[in-house]
């Protein structure tokens, strides 16, 4: 059985001959936002994990982590992951923290490339002004400190991916402009 997706384009765009292109970084480093543009711009399919997985739960991210915890969550992730093996050509976004799980990355990479959208966690908490509310990792009472320890926490796995993009020292056109370059094979400037 094909797995199915809600998707920004027709899953028929997604190619399994192709590999992914999987945007990390710290919530709020523009995953969702860079994601879809690139995706229209290259007419491929743009797959927000975590979206994704509240649709099929009927739950909201925050929901699933205060009924069934963050092990379960991750558990859905890795499911998840599994199905994108089967398919190709895709912009994802996974949440913040897939990265830091190397044997679920292992699944779709390679042949999929990770680019990370570097962001210091001061720029991240500004972009995410009152969203940072449906961020289960991000309710408690400091949440620039805990941006800070994720960033610690995940550092290594996000500089690990096969291109870094710097959101801090480019406009949002650039960034998205930058990332389809990689996903579609060019250098870029």
């Amino acid at each position: 059985m094909t797995p199915t997706f809600r998707t920004s384009q027709p899953v028929s765009a997604a190619d399994p001959s192709k590999p992914h292109m999987i945007l990390v970084g710290l919530p709020g480093s523009g995953k969702s936002t860079v994601g879809p543009a690139v995706a229209k711009c290259l007419t491929r399919s743009f797959l927000d994990l975590d979206r994704e997985i509240e649709r099929r739960c009927g739950q909201t991210v925050a929901e699933i982590f205060a009924e069934m915890g963050e092990a379960h969550f991750r558990t859905l992730e890795r499911q998840l992951t599994e199905e994108l093996r089967e398919v190709g050509n895709m912009i994802l976004a996974p949440g913040g923290g897939w990265v830091t799980n190397a044997e679920v990355v292992r699944l779709i990479r390679p042949p999929g490339q990770l680019v990370y959208l570097r962001v210091t966690p001061e720029t991240a908490l500004r972009r995410l002004g009152q969203m940072r509310a449906t961020r289960p990792l991000l309710t408690r009472p400091d949440p620039l400190a805990q941006l800070r320890r994720l960033l610690a926490e995940r550092r290594g796995a996000y500089e690990a991916a096969d291109h870094v993009v710097d959101t801090e020292l480019l406009d949002l056109q650039r960034v998205i402009d930058k990332v389809a370059d990689l996903a579609a094979g060019r250098r870029g400037g």
